[in-house]
Parts: C-alpha cells; structure tokens; sequence
C-alpha cells in the first residue's frame, strides 16, 4: 500500500509498505479520507517535539470498515468510520475516572505511533465511530478537530448567553465560534490575521477583534457591558495570549487553554486569587464524537465552510510543503485516498 512518510524534518514522502494483518480486537479500514493537521505540520518542520521519526502521519481519518471483531457498538464490515486516534493505556488514573485523553501514557497517531495517511490502516475497534452513510467523506475527518473545539468548551462549561473570547481563529478556534454560536453563547474571536477575522464575519460570527490593530480589552468591555467574558478559551499557544486571559475573563469566570505554547508563561498570579479565575487545561478530546459527527452531518455548524482544498494522496508532499510556507493561505487540507 502506500502511506505518507516523514523520514526526518523537511523530507516528506510516499512510500510502498506492507498493508498490517489487524491483530486482535482489532478493525482494517480502507481509508478514504484524512485530514491534514497542524501537528503533521510541526511534524514535517521538526518542531513538535512529541514526534519521533521516521513516521507514517496523519490522525484525522475517515474509513470503509473491511472487517472487524464483533464489537459493542455493532460496527460491521461496509460501515463508514472516523477514527478516536488517541490511544490510551487504561491503567493509569486519569484512565480509570474515564478521563483517558490525559492518560499518562497517551499515544497520538501521527506523533507517536505511525498515523493511517495510509490506504490500509488498522485499528483498536473500540475506538472507531460509526457515521452515517451517505455523510459526505470530504466532511467525516473534520469530526476529529471538531472534538478538540467542543472538549474546550466543554471543559470550560459553557452556557446560553454567556459570552465566551476565543483567542486565535484558525480552524479550532473557528469551530469553537461557530459551536458558541450554537449553544446560544455570543462569541468574540481574536486574531492577528484580517482575512481570517472577515472570514469569521462571513460565517455569521458578529465580533470580531483584531488584537494588533484595536484595543482588545476595551472591546471586549463594551461588547459585555463591562462585565468582561465568563469564558475565555486559548487556542492560539501564544504566550502573550495566554497571558492576557487574564485580562479578558470577567470576575468569577473560567479560562481553558487549548493552546500548546513552547515555552513557559509569565502570568499575575494575584489576579486568579482576585478574580477567583477557575484555569483548566483541555486537551484533545474524549467521549465528544457522537456530538462532532450530529453538528457536521446535520449542519448545525457550517464545518465545510473551512475546507481550502481537497487533494489526492499523491499531492500530499508538495501541498505539506507549501502550507509550511505559507500556513495563512490555508485552514484545512483533507485528503481523498
């Protein structure tokens, strides 16, 4: 079969490798599609450090199942699947209280463990998700980010009529907009890039702020009435960002940080205690599927909407190569195999 290889940073190729026999308890899928994600990118520069090479990538994936071990959730063979790519150990703590996107021991496909950028990929049945049928398979990869979105605010417990400021409009945070939306929360999202922010504004989302050119925490005043944000969801990694949260969550209100930055932030403790912040992580996601695949499938969320390209396996090197260059030309790249 052929698979999408990085060898070492910068050398990015399709190869020829065996198709894996499943072992047991688990599921071989025709892959159709997969998404290409941000982490495949630091993969190909080298700067995601999680990764080790050489490495099969890709973990936004959407498959025919070919066959499967009789499993609970009565996936069989001939159904469309997305795949939960985050392989947990079940033993630790975060484990065993259900919380196994935290496990101590998580492998990430793509990262730590070869990806299924692949024609055949095989996998854990118990961490597939049926899709409906005639679900669109340029659509059925954007369910796996679409988890990572609804995880922060989720996390970040948010409620009808609140407001939440999302820092950073790619595609999480675009997707964490639009989800707000849906909940009946009023979004403000954030950003350096204009054109990202009109994007926004075509997609129906109402406040926008670009942080190099206005004031954000006077905006988001006078959006709030002075009450500042119940919820602020980080999702850029900037370090400045991170800090500025603080600045822009009302009293008494919740920060979630989705975000991954490189290095250790500064912040005001003081202002936590003062404003009694509660701070949560989010990371990846976990039981969030079911609802990814409801918001997509029956478009409660435009999610195509931030689909630049679909391209053919044999593309993927050059188009990974050119978003790495130009990351602002793009949100999401899926892949037809």
């Amino acid at each position: 079969m052929r698979a999408i290889k990085i060898q070492e940073p910068y050398k990015i190729n399709i190869i020829d490798t065996k198709k894996k026999k499943p072992e047991s308890g688990e599921a071989l899928l025709k892959i159709k599609s997969a998404g290409i994600c941000g982490s495949d990118i630091g993969a190909f520069r080298g700067t995601n450090q999680l990764v080790s090479y050489p490495r099969i990538i890709g973990h936004e994936l959407a498959g025919e199942v070919i066959s499967i071990p009789e499993n609970e959730k009565n996936i069989k063979a001939g159904d469309r699947v997305i795949v939960d790519p985050y392989l947990y150990c079940g033993e630790c703590y975060p484990c065993k209280i259900g919380r196994t996107n935290c496990c101590e021991n998580l492998e990430v496909l793509g990262v730590h463990t070869d990806g299924g950028m692949a024609e055949y990929f095989t996998h854990p049945a118990e961490m597939l998700h049926k899709v409906p049928d005639d679900m669109d398979w340029n659509l059925i990869p954007l369910a796996e980010p679409l988890t990572i979105s609804l995880h922060g605010l989720h996390r970040g417990k948010l409620k009808n009529g609140e407001h939440i400021v999302i820092n950073g409009a790619g595609t999480i945070g675009l997707f964490a907009a639009m989800i707000a939306q849906e909940y009946g929360a009023v979004p403000i999202l954030l950003d350096l890039v204009q054109d990202r922010l009109d994007f926004a504004k075509k997609l129906g989302i109402k406040h926008v702020i670009n942080i190099s050119e206005e004031n954000e925490i006077e905006e988001i005043s006078r959006i709030t009435s002075g009450r500042m944000a119940e919820v602020v969801l980080e999702a850029s990694g900037s370090n400045k960002a991170i800090r500025n949260t603080l600045d822009q969550v009302s009293y008494a209100g919740r920060i979630v940080f989705t975000g991954w930055p490189k290095d250790s932030t500064l912040i005001p403790t003081g202002m936590i205690t003062k404003k009694e912040v509660d701070i949560r992580g989010g990371r990846t996601s976990v039981n969030e599927f079911k609802e990814a695949i409801d918001l997509i499938y029956n478009k409660k969320i435009n999610a195509e909407a931030v689909l630049t390209k679909i391209v053919d396996l044999n593309e993927v090197p050059e188009v990974i190569k050119n978003i790495e260059k130009n990351p602002g030309d793009y949100l999401k790249v899926n892949v037809r195999i």
